[in-house]
């Protein structure tokens, strides 16, 4: 597929149309290396890389990212009492509108998603596909098999119907536990370890269906996600088909 170089600029989050044709007109992108200043160039997109002001960019059709989210970031444009996650992220991503894909609790760390297409975010977030997410729980007491088995059985939380239980409870060490689970309520691995007279001392997200948060990407980092995860990801919608 072909798109003029400004409909690709601006199609990439870096203005409007008008903007991205003054800027290639100055001379201020260069296309795989060689600088162009007409913003009417046809070019494939398939592979294409370019640059802005310097930056280096390659384009994508959709955005799909992962972030190591750090402490004390909060998952919303409109934060109250800590920086946004999209802080993290360069403004282009942000003007195209990528959206975090479920939220995190400011205090929460670990892999969360970000992408600006709406049927994956809808498959990846909606409670009826239920994927399933792996959750690093350091508690304030020691965890016994006896609270594990609460977990795994179900546990009482107030104004829910029906007990919930966790999809799988590992041990890791006498504090700390990896804890699955496949919806997103309120606070619910909190309240989850405060129904078993247990308090959560640290919380960070491990894993999301099959994709497992890199070792290689540090805290408050984010990247593209590659081909592979991305097919891991739409894999796990199949865990549990929808009604």
């Amino acid at each position: 597929m072909s798109m003029q170089l400004e409909r690709i600029l601006h199609a990439q989050g870096f203005g409007s149309r008008k903007a991205c044709r003054i800027m290639i007109r100055h001379g201020e992108v260069e296309v795989n290396g060689e600088a162009c200043d007409d913003p009417f160039v046809e070019l494939d997109v398939q592979n294409l890389t370019f640059s802005v002001r310097g930056e280096p960019w390659q384009y994508h059709e959709r955005a799909y990212l992962m972030l190591n989210k750090p402490g004390n970031y909060e998952c919303s444009h409109k934060t109250q009492h800590h920086p946004t996650i999209y802080s993290l992220l360069p403004y282009p991503l942000v003007a195209r509108g990528v959206q975090c894909i479920g939220r995190l609790d400011e205090d929460t760390t670990g892999l969360i998603l970000l992408s600006d297409d709406g049927q994956f975010i809808h498959r990846m977030s909606s409670p009826k596909w239920k994927v399933p997410k792996v959750y690093e729980v350091t508690a304030k007491h020691a965890i016994d098999a006896v609270q594990i088995k609460a977990l795994l059985d179900g546990v009482q939380l107030v104004d829910e119907p029906a007990p919930i239980a966790a999809l799988a409870c590992t041990q890791v060490s006498e504090k700390v536990i990896h804890l699955t689970l496949a919806e997103g309520k309120y606070h619910q691995v909190k309240r989850m370890l405060a129904a078993i007279s247990n308090r959560v001392e640290a919380l960070r997200r491990i894993r999301i269906g099959t994709l497992a948060l890199p070792a290689d990407l540090a805290m408050g980092e984010w990247r593209w996600l590659t081909e592979s995860e991305l097919q891991q990801l739409n894999a796990a919608e199949k865990i549990t088909n929808p009604p």
